[in-house]
Order: C-alpha cells, then sequence, then structure tokens
C-alpha cells in the first residue's frame, strides 16, 4: 500500500494503523457501506477494513429518514407494476423482505426500537381506493412466498374515527409493516463494526478513484490511499465519483413536531403512492415527503430546505392528519436517497476491484443490510 502524505502530517503509528496495507475501503458509513464493511469483515476476519465518511454523521440520509421498517403500500407497489416489469418488482420487494430480516437479525429488536405497529394507506379519493381495495387479494397471494403470511393488507376503514383523520375516504392496513429508531440503528451499526476491527474515520471526501487492476488509489481530502478492493456506498452522491447514469440525487424534506397530548395516531402511515409518509415518535408526528412537488429542485445533493414542500408538510398535518389539534414544529431537516428509472439497487462491479452499491429508491433502511452484504458478495 502506498500512501501519500501530500501535506498532512501524520506519525508513524497513526500511518501504520490507518493507511498501510489496507484490504477494504468501504466509501459511505450509511446503512449500506457499515453493513458491507461488517459483512467483509465476517468473510475476511484478519482483512484490514477502512470505512471513509464524508460527513461527520452519514451524510446521504440514513440517519435522516422516517425510519420506516417497510416494503411498500398497495398503490405504490401497483404504481411500480405499472413502470417496471412484475419479475423486477417482485425481486425488489423479496429484497427488502430479507434486507429487513437481516437488520433485525444482526443487530436485535431490542437495539433497533423495532416496533411492528402496522402500515396504513390513506386514499383521499374513493375511486383510486376502490382501485387498489380490488388488487388486494391478488398482492396478497403474490406477497405470499415472500413474508410466509396470508392477508398482509386488509381493507381497516373502521380505524379512520379513531385516528382523526379529515377528508380520508379509505384506509388499508399492512399488517407486516413497522418503524425503527434510525438513530439507534446506526449507533449500533458503528458500535458492531468497531467490535469487529473495522476502522471508521470522519470527514474523509474521496475525490477520485483508480483503479490499477493490481489496486485502487483513492484521492482524498486526507490524502492518497491505496487498497485492495473499494466498495462505493453513497447512494444518491454515487454520481459525483462514478459515471453513472441512472441514479440521481433525490432529496427528502422531514419534520417532527413537539409533543402532543392525547396522540391518537400509532404506527406508520403512507399517502399519495407513497410520494407522503408520517408515523409517531412516542406522543410526536414525523411527518415528511413531497418531494412529486417540484422534482427538478429536489434533483440535489444541497441539504437545505424547500420551502414550497416545508408549507404543504404544516398544510397537511393542519388540515388532514391532525385537524383541530394544536401542534408544533420542533424541527425540521432534509436528507439525500438515491434513486432512478429502476427501485432495484444497483449492485455491480465497475472495475477490477471496484463495487457499487447504490440506489436505494427510498428504501434504504429495508433493504441496506441485504444491498451492503451482496456488494461484498460481488468482490
Amino acid at each position: 500500500m502506498h500512501y501519500q502524505n501530500m501535506g498532512h502530517s501524520y506519525s508513524f503509528w497513526e500511518t501504520q494503523t490507518y493507511f498501510s496495507k489496507v484490504d477494504l475501503v468501504v466509501i459511505g458509513s450509511g446503512i449500506v457501506g457499515l453493513n458491507a464493511a461488517i459483512s467483509y469483515q465476517e468473510k475476511h476476519p484478519k482483512a484490514k477494513v477502512l470505512v471513509l465518511e464524508r460527513g461527520m454523521l452519514p451524510a446521504g440520509a440514513s440517519t435522516k429518514n422516517a425510519g420506516f421498517a417497510c416494503f411498500g403500500s398497495v398503490s405504490e407497489l401497483l404504481s411500480d407494476l405499472r413502470h417496471s416489469s412484475q419479475e423486477l418488482v417482485w425481486q425488489t420487494v423479496a429484497m427488502r423482505i430479507s434486507g429487513l430480516e437481516l437488520l433485525r437479525k444482526r443487530l436485535g429488536d431490542a437495539h433497533i426500537d423495532y416496533r411492528e405497529y402496522g402500515g396504513y394507506e390513506l386514499f383521499d379519493e374513493e375511486q383510486r381506493f376502490h382501485e387498489c381495495a380490488e388488487q388486494i387479494d391478488r398482492l396478497n397471494k403474490q406477497l405470499g412466498p415472500f413474508v410466509k403470511e396470508k392477508e398482509i393488507y386488509r381493507i381497516t376503514n373502521r380505524k379512520l374515527a379513531g385516528f382523526g383523520f379529515k377528508g380520508i375516504k379509505g384506509l388499508i392496513f399492512n399488517k407486516k409493516e413497522g418503524q425503527i429508531d434510525t438513530g439507534r440503528m446506526m449507533a449500533e451499526l458503528m458500535k458492531l463494526a468497531h467490535h469487529k476491527g473495522i476502522l471508521i474515520l470522519n470527514r474523509v471526501e474521496v475525490t477520485q478513484l483508480n483503479d490499477s487492476g493490481q489496486s485502487v488509489d483513492l484521492l482524498t481530502t486526507a490524502g492518497e490511499i491505496r487498497a485492495g478492493k473499494v466498495i462505493v456506498a453513497t447512494n444518491g452522491f454515487a454520481s459525483q465519483l462514478l459515471n453513472l447514469e441512472d441514479v440521481k440525487p433525490a432529496r427528502a424534506q422531514v419534520l417532527v413536531t413537539r409533543p402532543i397530548a392525547d396522540l391518537l395516531i400509532k404506527g406508520t402511515f403512507h399517502y399519495d403512492e407513497g410520494f407522503y409518509y408520517f408515523r409517531n415518535i412516542g406522543n410526536r408526528i414525523l411527518f415528511g415527503g413531497g418531494r412529486n412537488l417540484d422534482f427538478e429542485a429536489e434533483t440535489t445533493t444541497e441539504l437545505a430546505l424547500n420551502a414550497r414542500i416545508q408549507t404543504r408538510l404544516d398544510q397537511l398535518l393542519e388540515e388532514v392528519i391532525l385537524p383541530g389539534t394544536a401542534f408544533e414544529v420542533e424541527q425540521r431537516w432534509a436528507g439525500i436517497m438515491g434513486v432512478g428509472s429502476e427501485k432495484k439497487p444497483i449492485i455491480r462491479q465497475v472495475s477490477p476491484n471496484m463495487v457499487c452499491a447504490v440506489r436505494m429508491g427510498g428504501m434504504g433502511i429495508a433493504i441496506g443490510s441485504l444491498v451492503g452484504k451482496l456488494a461484498v458478495d460481488e468482490l
């Protein structure tokens, strides 16, 4: 391994510990990157694995998402089936389900605060509700082999009054949907990575990659590093390093309220084909989405708020989700997802010693653990 100082003053100890004889560099310390590093270390216990992260915390969406442990609402799956092949859609759903199983097995439900309250899809148009309701039996049959249960989706309009929504004409329940604490999830993944001897360096941005066929040279803001293998797990930021046409950044807008007394809402909720989503966090509401209001502006890696979308989130909270209930917004933020023309992740070799594992399609919590593992298999 060659390490060029490039103006940085590192000690002998630092050079030997962090930068010499690196077997694998993983770029990105989100859910995909850390699972890739852990999976590689499990296959190669004596390997030196180094994870590089451009931010103090994962820069994309791994700690900025809504914490939905889901594999798709009815309208979302039907939309996918209209735009993609049946085979591709169900392959992706199977990956999401397997990914959730791997995440829960690897970390344990208590450590990620996994709660299977179920998920609900809201419809404000009766025609759209009936169109989706007519497809429930078909989707349940197709999901059966993956979840090993019957009647995953069912109509639950009787619960509408209990939630207090306004203007909602129909409700479809998914009994296998859950929610997690993504902050705790990432903290546990980092603990596991450290326990396995994986090195993680934050605030180190990779600016260039060169695969010689024998090894990979990485030009970074901390100097030049040489590694035997590289996994690029930067999701929506991938095009900054690799020539990938079908993965673009997709910014997501999110807010969370202050605690609300006697909150009626419990579970995860989808609205408008999944473009809006909300859930309870204890007695708070976390609400995100609205990217379909301004696709062009939200195709960006800039972590900024979109006033138009945030205003719409506030409006929906006040008029549809919490009508007649006083609430205050405590925090607002944005995250960066990776999307493309298909929702199935891109896991492929891009040069002799480099693999990319990107384009989670907004389902990183569900699919990310498996994508990290499959990236290692691709090496």
